[in-house]
């Protein structure tokens, strides 16, 4: 199930905040835990049910290892080793194993055979919130939960699919606060804005940006200099509203149950430095490499080359962990080695000046992170240096045909001389990358809900947002981070 759904926002969120808060009314609290993750299921398995089986093997494979040590049957040390074999063993059994094999037959010349293995959705995510949990454990830093509990924090519906990557100190401490279940008027506020703002990022900017980014990597043996720049800097926003509108989405979600998610973007385009952008985009999967590889591994304790190794390592497993693929490794690997050269050889610019090349940077490291191969790769590098071909105007005639521009396109057509207007099109694409930016550069979802108490501009902003995008839903998409 979507966010960006009618099924969802007019049929599930209404009937699982009814169910929430009517159980919680009546002080039937662990009936309450048990409906949320019942609809938490229901959410999950809509899109496909056969998910089902396998999400629940593994909460329980987990509660079952934490119980062992709860009752003393392991030590706390085996308990993490298990803890790691089993979530590691499942995610590269369903995310990895075909592309390690692959390499396997392609390097000593063997035929084994590919499982061509459909990669269950969130994955990557609810196995590393359960890693968290388990290594925790092992360290003695978390409490053993009853089943119920526990399964309502792994399979919590707002952060289920894509993430925040949520730690479980944060999640049951407000869960278990059973007197904090009552219905807050300001808290639902919070989160129906934070909701609508993500929705409008998602439906009216994401999808429509999403027109030009496809247009240019199916056809990137086309595209000359100035077409490659406007798809290039289409996906930088694309990427960017797509993945924190829905982190905004689930955000608000969660503050209309009652449960403070973590911040996962923090404006990481208005960076100076690579370095700080990292400290801004995708923030709790930053916090788990930190807390989980970067420390681990020695952290900045053990002298300047094994900081910078660390720092390595940390991007070479983030690329990995966005898709098994030589993409992404190639991405890891160069946003690594740019990351570690920012550490040796910091460069003091201006502001703006370090905005500018930090977004320039981040847009071509792109490339690979969206290219199907490395060879499109390489080839819509190439593209970037063929100058003018004339294929502006043909890409944006035909990306720029979409029903939102169908009655200025009309007039403009009737306005100017014949052939002119197709540079209209042109002139459209522009527009809509500018307001892309604009966005951008305006304050974030989690200012505007927690900072601007404006509610005379803010309540009618937010019922456009909302009525617009309710209207576009008919052409619904799924999240670009659904695939990871």
């Amino acid at each position: 199930m979507l966010f960006n759904s009618y099924i969802f926002i007019f049929l599930f969120l209404p009937l699982t905040l009814l169910g929430w808060y009517g159980l919680n009314k009546v002080r039937a609290y662990k009936a309450a835990g048990l409906f949320l993750t019942g609809m938490s299921l229901w959410f999950y398995g809509y899109f496909n049910v056969s998910y089902l089986a396998l999400i629940l093997a593994s909460i329980l494979a987990n509660y079952l290892i934490s119980l062992a040590l709860e009752k003393g049957l392991i030590h706390r040390y085996t308990e993490m080793g298990l803890g790691v074999l089993v979530n590691l063993g499942l995610l590269f059994y369903y995310k990895y194993y075909d592309f390690f094999v692959s390499n396997i037959n392609a390097v000593f010349k063997t035929d084994y055979n590919l499982k061509h293995i459909l990669l269950p959705l969130g994955i990557s995510f609810f196995t590393f919130q359960q890693l968290s949990y388990m290594i925790d454990r092992g360290r003695g830093e978390a409490d053993h939960y009853g089943l119920i509990d526990y399964m309502a924090y792994v399979t919590f519906f707002p952060q289920l699919i894509a993430g925040p990557i949520v730690l479980h100190t944060e999640f049951m401490s407000q869960f278990k606060d059973y007197e904090s279940r009552e219905f807050n008027a300001d808290m639902m506020y919070e989160g129906v804005i934070s909701f609508v703002i993500g929705l409008g990022k998602k439906v009216l900017l994401a999808d429509t940006l999403a027109i030009v980014v496809n247009y240019g990597f199916d056809n990137y043996l086309m595209l000359d200099t100035f077409s490659t720049v406007a798809v290039m800097t289409a996906y930088l926003m694309e990427l960017y509203f797509d993945f924190s509108g829905y982190s905004d989405m689930a955000i608000g979600l969660g503050l209309m149950f009652g449960i403070r998610l973590p911040i996962n973007f923090d404006s990481p385009y208005k960076s100076a430095t690579l370095k700080e952008l990292w400290t801004r985009w995708h923030m709790t999967l930053t916090r788990f490499m930190t807390k989980y590889v970067y420390i681990p591994l020695g952290g900045s304790r053990k002298g300047k080359i094994r900081t910078l190794i660390n720092v390595f390592v940390v991007f070479l497993l983030s690329g990995l962990w966005h898709g098994a693929a030589w993409t992404y490794v190639v991405w890891g690997i160069a946003t690594g080695i740019i990351v570690v050269w920012d550490n040796i050889n910091p460069i003091k610019l201006p502001k703006y000046i370090g905005i500018l090349l930090t977004d320039i940077t981040f847009t071509l490291l792109l490339i690979p992170f969206r290219s199907e191969n490395l060879m499109v790769a390489g080839c819509i590098f190439m593209d970037l240096i063929k100058g003018w071909t004339g294929n502006l105007p043909k890409m944006a005639g035909t990306v720029m045909n979409m029903p939102e521009l169908y009655i200025p396109a009309q007039i403009t057509e009737r306005m100017l001389p014949e052939g002119s207007a197709v540079y209209m099109n042109v002139i459209w694409l522009i527009v809509l990358l500018a307001i892309g930016l604009f966005v951008l550069t305006r304050a974030n979802a989690t200012y505007i809900r927690t900072q601007c108490r404006n509610r005379r501009f803010i309540i009618p902003f937010i019922a456009i947002v909302f009525a617009y995008s309710v209207i576009s839903l008919s052409q619904v998409s799924t999240f670009i981070y659904f695939n990871f």
